[in-house]
């Protein structure tokens, strides 16, 4: 194997992201959704003839378009900031203070380093102020930010900061338990490993708080 091949594969299996912020260039989104679906097609049309697929075959005729189509409005809708879904927060009127749980919040989304399926849950607690949330809004917003190429730290980290900003609070915490497919079905091929990260702010930090949270979605 070449040495920039080597490096390649140390870097992608060490798990590294390089801020909270999905790396993206400046030109992103100058193309339309229907103008990259047209270019991902032709180029993983070229993929699969390199492999040795005859695409005159039926059943593979139509798969460098669905694949396109896929990657652009499902797997990766959530790249484009025009597709964050409204965090709707609403006045605190009974005065609730103590901790609010929405756990077991499916996570479906793909790692950056090989493009295969992260599969897990999240579990989001926070402590309300003035606002609070609809529930429905945490699972949309979980999902947004799983649908882009990921790091699971990363993931964890962009949750966080989004509600404590749409909630006007730091006591806000974050847990993900997932499954990768990079581990289980290539390298080591590690069926039964899974990988947990937490993040939290505020009250969280203390660690009375943090075991009540944990306690919770334990249950």
């Amino acid at each position: 194997m070449k040495k920039e091949h080597l490096d390649i594969e140390i870097l992608g299996d060490a798990h590294i992201a390089t801020g909270i912020d999905t790396p993206l260039r400046p030109d992103a989104f100058k193309k339309s959704d229907d103008e990259k679906i047209i270019a991902i097609q032709h180029h993983f049309k070229a993929i699969m003839q390199e492999l040795g697929l005859d695409l005159n075959d039926d059943s593979l005729s139509g798969t460098p378009y669905r694949f396109a189509k896929m990657y652009v409005k499902e797997l990766f809708y959530g790249l484009n900031p025009n597709n964050r879904p409204k965090i709707s927060t609403f006045k605190n009127k009974y005065g609730y203070n103590k901790l609010l749980v929405e756990k077991d919040i499916s996570i479906d989304s793909s790692c950056e380093h090989h493009f295969l399926p992260i599969v897990g849950k999240a579990h989001i607690g926070y402590i309300p102020r003035d606002k609070v949330v609809g529930l429905s809004k945490i699972n949309r917003l979980v999902d947004y930010y799983a649908h882009r190429p990921q790091v699971q730290e990363r993931l964890c980290l962009q949750i966080l900061k989004d509600l404590q900003m749409a909630l006007n609070t730091d006591d806000v915490i974050v847990v993900i338990n997932a499954k990768h497919l990079c581990v289980s079905s290539r390298g080591i091929k590690d069926k039964s490993s899974s990988t947990t990260t937490m993040e939290y702010g505020g009250c969280f930090n203390d660690i009375e708080q943090r075991n009540a949270f944990l306690k919770q979605i334990d249950s």
